[in-house]
């Protein structure tokens, strides 16, 4: 207790006496035992209520020893599997829990990882993929404080994360690997990396690139074979050796038919390879039909119309259909674009079902347009005036960023044949490109994209743009500049970006079922985030009778199902919104592919460079021994005699709140039985 302390308690002793003094001594002759009573209550009462205030404490140390952590991180992976046994691993970490020596030392904990980072005694070579990189990180955020030592007993193979030789810990951490496995690197040839788009357009070529790589001292050769879902699509010859020991293959193939297809690259084994688990991958791509079938109606002859078409269709997306207007609403429904040529009264019928139905069009006019019927059966546009013909020059707009113009321009183009009246765009819009005329700029609108509503639009003020293209094959002696041009304003027309309350993001191919995560997003009537929705999902089985119905969990700003325990396979799904009956549906397909049995060789030179730049030093499961005499003797893991304060009140407060109570009490009943109060 401190000096202070003490004082304040004889300042509080003398003060409760000298107050007793005055109220029952002082020029007071009465005597007897009944005064010396309430005297001593009375102090009672005022001294407890004085150490109240004073709240005395005395502090006491405690020393206790700190010792250093000794983390065990086993990596459980498959591929530890082929490199050791679970009993020999077992007995190893047995060994280091009963060495006395540094149990008197260390603070045991162990922990095993394969994707993540997990507490636990067992050892069993189960998760199907590595990450050191993320269970060290882990470890440096949990144990913080004193000294730490990890032994990592790992073949040295990462599947996933960050490359773990570039981990630093704390400067009171070390790492000291143990290597598990055979350190002899064979000979090897294997696939490396595949690149491949996602999707593919039907009867399109689409790229394939994939890499060849080769571990070895001599020269070889050997084939390499593309195949997909099992018909073969391109066979190489490779040859490569000890300098040039990878190789990149770029490759097209012709897309046949619709679907998810499985692409297979396979290269030939070597005489004598050990690992062959590595000498094939598969990936895929799914195969769509995005045809889009384009009318252009007209009832007259024209130039404009045959290049148009064959514009159109120089993409073997997209089909043209030549129709009349007359056509009937059947035939229009199963259009994804219309296109109608210098309209006139018989057209009415064609822009009743475009209201009606919301469709994409491009509307072309001319010498032939009647212009008092379009003005009344459209509120796009409005064109007054004279309505004089002439020959119209036209003036790229190169602020127009709705869609791309590739290496199109119109410089030195002939002129088309337009109105010279007052246009005006009642709707929202883009001007492409603007009149010229005698060496004007007119700044009147020539080709306008409106932007306004759900439906898209363009409008092309002029007739003969067959010379167009015709002056593009004059200049490159190929229409390709004018076709792409056409094509970028047909995928703009052509598609639909209409949000949908329910969105659905998943992979189409999964490498393996790790992997296999599906979310979901929905959205109320006024597009806000709902999350109270009771969402399901139906998976069932393309090739087997496998079905499952699971609901969505709420993750946040989401919805997810974890499907990590399904087998390879092609699975369709359906997901459901109960309350508001809505469903989207799609497919995709987990891949028989185990990254863990790419590598057969340990790879102990990266874990001697994570052991060199964390203070560490590499060791052998055959030499473990040496690992833990190390341990037992090294100076920096000597344990830590530390002291704490505990501070505690001499006096419980409620042991004085209870002796003033009964002082008071007791002052109280003597006055009252000797009738002083």
């Amino acid at each position: 207790m401190e000096l202070s302390t003490v004082l304040l308690i004889v300042l509080a002793v003398a003060a409760a006496l000298t107050f007793v003094y005055f109220q029952y001594f002082y020029k007071n002759p009465r005597k007897g035992s009944l005064k010396i009573i309430l005297a001593a209550l009375r102090f009672i009462t005022l001294f407890c209520g004085l150490l109240l205030l004073i709240n005395p404490k005395f502090v006491s140390k405690d020393y206790y020893i700190e010792k250093v952590n000794l983390i065990l991180l086993v990596d459980n992976s498959t591929s530890m599997g082929g490199a050791s046994s679970e009993t020999e691993i077992s007995s190893a970490i047995s060994q280091i829990k009963q060495n006395k020596a540094l149990t008197e030392r260390f603070d045991v904990h162990q922990y095993e990882f394969g994707t993540s980072l997990s507490s636990t005694d067992s050892i069993r070579f189960d998760h199907e993929n590595t990450n050191i990189s993320n269970a060290l990180s882990t470890l440096k955020d949990v144990f913080v404080n004193g000294n730490n030592t990890i032994v990592l007993f790992s073949d040295g193979n990462q599947t996933l994360g960050r490359d773990y030789e570039y981990i630093t810990l704390n400067e009171n951490s070390t790492i000291n690997p143990v290597v598990i496995g055979d350190t002899t690197q064979y000979e090897d040839i294997s696939v490396g990396l595949i690149n491949a788009n996602k999707y593919a357009f039907l009867r399109n070529s689409f790229p394939i690139e994939s890499t060849i790589r080769y571990q070895g001292n001599r020269s070889v050769s050997s084939t390499v074979t593309i195949s997909i879902n099992g018909s073969r699509v391109h066979q190489e010859r490779i040859d490569l050796n000890a300098t040039k020991n990878s190789q990149t293959l770029n490759t097209l193939v012709e897309a046949q038919s619709v679907g998810i297809k499985t692409i297979k690259i396979e290269v030939g084994a070597l005489e004598n390879e050990r690992n062959i688990a590595n000498n094939s991958k598969e990936t895929a791509i799914e195969v769509i039909d995005e045809k889009t079938n384009v009318a252009i109606i007209s009832d007259m002859l024209h130039p404009d119309i045959g290049a148009l078409k064959k514009s159109i269709e120089s993409n073997e997306q997209r089909s043209v259909t030549l129709l009349k207007p007359n056509v009937s609403q059947s035939e229009l429904e199963d259009m994804g674009l219309i296109i109608i040529y210098q309209p006139n009264r018989n057209f009415r019928s064609i822009y009743e079902f475009i209201n009606n139905s919301n469709t994409n069009h491009f509307t072309i006019t001319g010498s032939k347009t009647d212009w008092n019927f379009l003005n009344g059966i459209q509120e796009s546009f409005t064109v007054s005036g004279s309505r004089q013909a002439e020959d119209i020059l036209p003036v790229l707009n190169n602020a127009f960023g709705l869609f791309g113009f590739g290496n199109f321009a119109v410089d030195g183009f002939p002129p088309l044949k337009g109105t010279l009246a007052d246009i005006q765009l009642n709707k929202e819009s883009e001007t492409l490109m603007f009149q010229q005329l005698q060496g004007i700029n007119l700044e009147k609108p020539l080709f306008s994209i409106l932007t306004e509503s759900n439906t898209k639009e363009a409008v092309l003020f002029g007739e003969n743009i067959w010379r167009w293209r015709a002056q593009v094959y004059r200049y490159d002696d190929n229409f390709q500049e004018f076709d792409e041009f056409i094509g970028n304003l047909m995928v703009y027309l052509g598609s639909n970006k209409q949000r949908n309350r329910l969105e659905l993001d998943y992979e189409l191919i999964f490498d393996n079922a790790n992997m296999t995560k599906i979310r979901a997003s929905y959205f109320d009537e006024s597009y806000q985030f709902d999350a109270n929705a009771n969402i399901s999902i139906t998976i069932k089985g393309k090739e087997n009778d496998f079905s499952r119905v699971s609901p969505m969990l709420l993750k946040g700003s989401f919805y997810e199902v974890d499907l990590s325990d399904l087998q390879a396979g092609e699975y369709r799904f359906t997901v459901t919104v109960e309350e508001a009956n809505l469903t989207r549906t799609g497919t995709f397909r987990i891949l028989d592919f185990n990254p863990e049995k790419q590598l057969i060789s340990a790879n102990y030179k990266k874990m001697e460079r994570l052991a060199s730049k964390n203070s560490g030093q590499v060791y052998y499961l055959d030499k473990l021994d040496e690992l833990q005499a190390n341990l037992s003797s090294s100076q920096q893991f000597l344990p830590v005699q530390k002291s704490r304060d505990n501070v505690v009140s001499l006096i419980d407060f409620r042991i004085l709140l209870g002796l003033i109570i009964l002082s008071l009490a007791a002052e109280w009943f003597i006055r009252k039985y000797n009738g002083l109060i």
